[in-house]
């Protein structure tokens, strides 16, 4: 049901909007020192809060201690974990964020706490109509009756932060008007404050490894980035520029009629990808939307690093047209170039099963110190990865390795980034949506060709000395490998076979590519090892003409560049040169020394 709340709106003239989105006047910002000298001095405010938050938990306490007094605490610590996600629920929208943020935080909770905090509900009752309104006019300047055509009875939904309503703009268009709850930015400041005080108190009296304050300022910044209405919808056309395409999209921002508290955007009639029954009713392939999902977040995560972090089946909608809509870009973040590549690498030092440099790659990203001993940690990262060491790498499941590695790093110094839980929280949010669609359905299978793809095409020098790993073991080239990421590669949506082979024949005659010329120099030269790569690359080229749009023909003109490359005309006299030097060297032996025996 909607309200029509201008029925004389086509005759009567409306005021036009002029806000401008540039520019937050009002937007919150969070600093911690503000939020000190904000609160100096309120005692009555402080003290009422701290014991509505400090309370539950003190009965948690007491309640887990004397269970261990009864000797039943492990028997009852479901119920414990599952008491302390209804406490979050019930301190409201912060503690509900801080929950939820604790679910990938696995330096910091239990597995079997961290599984509880998963179940957490960004939702709440709704607030009243009439605020909902006021808050529009407060925001807009105007009645909205005078911004709307028409708006929902009642909204749509309700999360922490705000409500949605379904509404109508008066020149038709069909919108989602986000309203922001009332004196939300004064409940969120007061919690923080609080919970910051709390962890410095802490971290003063007890030796944590963790940077608690560190950790609830970063959640705090983001917390209230995600309050500013502006920002989402600037989050929204930044998404929109570096990833909507054919297969993704992402709705419009009618920037006159958002502020900090409003945000109106073009209404997507979609499909939750958990309404399986309504997906098939529409003709559409669900494997195929999330396989979608998966690429563009693999393309947020390690292509451009500005990503989703909140993909939840209510942020996903499919469309009638077979596109996969984002919706929702409140809770976004960045992932920097070091730690994208580190990533990547780490993904290579998985395949080749080295878990020293793997152990050391989660120094480099900022999980481990660098004076932490690693001796312990590889055959512990060995143990989680163990069933890796049987399956490859595309069959695995996801979620059963990090509930392994969690145990891990809960049990030894492991400080996780702010940056790793987003991406983790982000990841299983999608398998888990994805295996409500097809049990069988693995993230790393629908993941492994788009890796492999930026393995063997980025010109990076992290990553083509993670090639070089990859592909030699003891001086030996392994040739199966280079045929795997070469078949991979291919099923990616991403994979560009002409400029792939170009940029590969560019690194090939490159200086960081000498070590693969040096290695097929030697197999030309000497007569056993010729036949071998022949063969191989025999097998390089069945794999290629295999794709779709292999077209001889089209590679012509990377033929005809690369006879002109001065670097293959260079290789070509030097193994011309060394042809002759062996074979002269050779036959002055059979002429001039004598035979043996």
């Amino acid at each position: 049901m909607t309200a029509v709340l201008d029925p004389l709106a086509e005759q009567t003239p409306r005021i036009t909007l002029t806000r401008s989105h540039a520019v937050a006047v009002d937007a919150p910002v969070y600093d911690p020192q503000q939020l000190a000298r904000q609160y100096q001095g309120k005692w009555g405010i402080l003290l009422r809060r701290v014991i509505e938050v400090i309370w539950p938990f003190v009965h948690l306490l007491l309640w887990v201690h004397w269970d261990r007094w009864r000797g039943i605490e492990q028997q009852r610590r479901p119920l414990h974990a599952r008491r302390l996600r209804e406490i979050l629920t019930e301190l409201g929208p912060a503690f509900i964020k801080i929950g939820q943020a604790l679910s990938t935080r696995p330096d910091l909770l239990s597995p079997l706490f961290l599984e509880e905090m998963t179940k957490l509900q960004d939702e709440l009752p709704p607030f009243d109509n009439a605020l909902a309104f006021q808050i529009i006019e407060e925001e807009l300047g105007l009645p909205p009756a005078q911004i709307y055509r028409e708006i929902g009875e009642s909204p749509i939904a309700a999360a922490s932060l705000g409500q949605v309503y379904q509404g109508y703009l008066h020149n038709g268009k069909k919108v989602a008007i986000k309203v922001q709850r009332p004196d939300l930015i004064e409940q969120i400041s007061l919690d923080m404050y609080l919970v910051r005080q709390g962890m410095a108190w802490l971290k003063k009296r007890f030796k944590l490894r963790s940077d608690l304050v560190g950790i609830v300022d970063e959640f705090a910044g983001k917390l209230y980035e995600e309050m500013n209405y502006i920002q989402e919808g600037k989050n929204a056309e930044t998404f929109a520029k570096l990833y909507q395409n054919s297969s993704i999209y992402v709705p419009k921002i009618y920037w006159e009629y958002t502020s900090r508290r409003i945000l109106t955007m073009e209404w997507i009639d979609g499909i939750k990808l958990t309404h399986l029954d309504k997906i098939k009713a529409a003709g559409l392939d669900g494997r195929h939307l999330i396989e979608i999902g998966v690429n563009c977040s693999l393309k947020q995560l390690l292509e451009h690093g500005f990503f989703h972090a909140d993909p939840h089946p209510g942020n996903l909608l499919a469309m009638p047209d077979g596109r996969l809509a984002y919706i929702d870009f409140g809770m976004m973040s960045t992932l920097e170039v070091r730690h994208r590549y580190g990533l990547l690498k780490a993904i290579v030092h998985l395949v080749n099963r080295d878990f020293p440099a793997l152990a050391q790659d989660y120094v480099d990203l900022g999980f481990l110190t660098p004076e932490t001993d690693l001796t312990p940690i590889i055959p512990a990262l060995a143990e989680v990865f163990a069933e890796a060491m049987g399956a490859p790498v595309a069959e695995l499941n996801f979620k059963s390795i990090t509930d392994k590695l969690s145990g891990v790093m809960y049990e030894y110094p492991f400080r996780v980034p702010a940056y790793y839980a987003l991406i983790i929280r982000s990841l299983l949010t999608l398998e888990g949506i994805a295996i409500g669609i097809d049990p069988s359905f693995k993230v790393l299978s629908v993941a492994y060709p788009y890796v492999a793809t930026r393995i063997l095409t980025d010109p990076a020098p992290e990553l083509r000395e993670a090639l070089r790993e990859l592909l030699f073991d003891r001086g030996q080239f392994r040739w199966t490998r280079l045929e795997n990421l070469l078949r991979n590669a291919s099923h990616s949506q991403d994979f560009k076979l002409e400029q792939s082979l170009e940029k590969a024949a560019d690194f090939l005659l490159s200086q960081r590519g000498a070590f693969i010329r040096q290695y097929l120099a030697e197999s030309v030269l000497s007569g056993s090892g010729a036949g071998e790569t022949l063969t191989h690359l025999q097998r390089l080229w069945e794999i290629l003409s295999q794709n779709p749009a292999f077209q001889p023909l089209n590679l012509l003109p990377l033929a005809m560049k690369l006879v002109a490359h001065p670097q293959l005309l260079e290789f070509t006299q030097e193994l011309a040169q060394r042809w002759l030097q062996r074979s002269a060297a050779r036959w002055i032996r059979q002429v001039f020394l004598p035979p043996e025996g």
